[in-house]
């Protein structure tokens, strides 16, 4: 069933554990992660980056039909939207959630600009996540892990301002695979969880480690971004499995299967099985 990312992350916040968002690029990739959901009793989010698929009217429409269809809530989100156009284009879409990225900006651009859309979104029913601090890119983390940490009053200051629905927070994550190992400041969190009064989220939880997802959880996280894990899962598959001779016909199933496997691993270390 198509849900409200509001209405997912709420349940996660006062219960205790993480809903997934879990990348998706096409009908296989979409597939794999519901079935994944539906097995596991878990409520799920179907994320798309900006540009994800080559037609996203047509890919929208498809990622909300898939969701209608599921037996377990799932969430559609229009990720890292770069523009005010593309912001909109995920509206347009179908989407029902749409993340707006404007953290390499200052404080109050950023927060002039998320409110702007917010006010544009809310009118016709579409949600609303915005980021404070940058996470930024793993093969730079010596430098971005921890120059632009989220503050709590900032926080607290630019939802009440913006009306946002989630946010995501910068605790020491980054994006793509950690040139070195990731440091989460789960002190930070702990602060950010109590004080700011919308759902927090993860981004860039590809390789931060099982332990540390599992933690960041429990101490206030309710939405973990996970992308890369999910294409090297698929990957992993096919190699594994070799597609020697006549193999190959099976390329596609074994591709699914390892993007599957994925997913039910980080439903478990989320906690969100038989949350649905």
């Amino acid at each position: 069933m198509l849900a409200k990312i509001s209405a997912l992350l709420n349940n996660a916040k006062k219960v205790g554990y993480g809903v997934p968002a879990l990348g998706a690029v096409d009908e296989m990739t979409c597939r794999a992660t519901i079935d994944a959901a539906e097995e596991m009793h878990s409520p799920l989010i179907l994320l798309c980056m900006q540009n994800g698929n080559r037609d996203m009217e047509y890919f929208g429409r498809l990622m909300s039909d898939l969701a209608l269809r599921a037996k377990v809530p799932v969430a559609t989100m229009y990720d890292h939207t770069s523009t005010f156009e593309s912001a909109i284009e995920g509206i347009r879409c179908g989407f029902n959630t749409v993340m707006m990225d404007r953290s390499q900006l200052s404080f109050e651009e950023n927060a002039a600009q998320i409110k702007e859309f917010v006010r544009i979104a809310h009118s016709v029913g579409v949600e609303v996540e915005a980021e404070l601090g940058h996470v930024g890119w793993g093969s730079n983390y010596a430098v971005d892990g921890s120059s632009a940490l989220t503050v709590s009053e900032e926080a607290v200051r630019f939802v009440a301002e913006t009306k946002v629905d989630c946010l995501a927070v910068a605790i020491g994550t980054a994006h793509g695979i950690y040139k070195a190992k990731p440091q989460i400041h789960f002190d930070l969190l702990e602060q950010l969880a109590h004080d700011v009064p919308v759902p927090l989220v993860l981004h860039g939880g590809s390789g931060t480690g099982d332990e540390n997802l599992a933690q960041a959880c429990k101490k206030g996280i309710c939405k973990i971004n996970i992308v890369n894990d999910l294409y090297r899962g698929a990957y992993n598959a096919a190699v594994k499995d070799g597609m020697e001779g006549n193999r190959i016909y099976d390329l596609f199933s074994v591709l699914s299967q390892g993007y599957g496997e994925v997913a039910r691993h980080f439903i478990t270390v989320f906690g969100s099985a038989g949350k649905a």
